[in-house]
């Protein structure tokens, strides 16, 4: 990626080091791009937490006001950028979804087709819980819901780090399509999990207003 105002290369970072200049995002720049880091889940977190503060002091338009329009909109593209990539390589759940993106499979789409592939008996087991909450819930049963919340708790964690483990080992070479596919099928448990035990949230706010 070269420099707009000298033509030198900026190597990816946000400001050029040969004029000091706000530097243009690369073209499918990814959230690890943004802190110079490596594509993997394993990611330390206070470093990073570290180095968002000093970037986003650095970037922020309010040092760019005066300058003139296209290093304003570079400010507000890179601060944009770098906010988004702080908010999901900090969080695990995010990170692996966002892994899994980059190998392909956009689980955050709700046309996504991994989702119309998963297996049998999970769909299953997804009538059975939502059948079993429904009556909870007609019940006004929050007792009933909780418990419910506390056993699909365990499956989430478990499904994620199902993910993350697949996520490690497509890391280490080129993946491996029963991989990816294994990846997405525990992640979309992931995904139904949480989506579940917001509903009991919800529904535990509305019993106790």
């Amino acid at each position: 990626m070269k420099c707009w105002n000298c033509e030198k290369d900026t190597a990816g970072r946000p400001f050029c080091a040969a004029c000091g200049k706000i530097a243009a995002r690369a073209p499918g720049a990814t959230h690890f791009d943004v802190f110079g880091l490596p594509r993997t889940y394993d990611v330390d977190v206070p470093a990073l937490e570290k180095q968002y503060r000093e970037l986003s002091l650095q970037l922020h338009p309010d040092r760019f006001a005066q300058a003139e329009a296209r290093e304003r909109r570079l400010s507000l593209e890179q601060t944009t950028a770098l906010n988004e990539a702080f908010k999901t390589l900090k969080d695990p759940t995010k990170r692996a979804f966002y892994l899994l993106k980059l190998h392909g499979v956009d689980l955050e789409r709700e046309d996504a087709g991994a989702q119309k592939d998963m297996p049998l008996e999970f769909l299953e087991e997804v009538m059975e819980l939502r059948e079993a909450l429904d009556e909870a819930m007609e019940a006004k049963d929050l007792e009933r819901a909780k418990k419910m919340a506390t056993d699909v708790e365990g499956r989430r964690k478990s499904a994620l780090q199902e993910a993350v483990d697949t996520l490690r080992t497509l890391e280490k070479g080129v993946p491996v399509e029963s991989s990816v596919k294994k990846a997405s099928h525990a992640l979309g448990r992931v995904r139904y999990f949480t989506r579940f035990l917001e509903q009991v949230d919800a529904f535990e706010e509305e019993v106790l207003a």
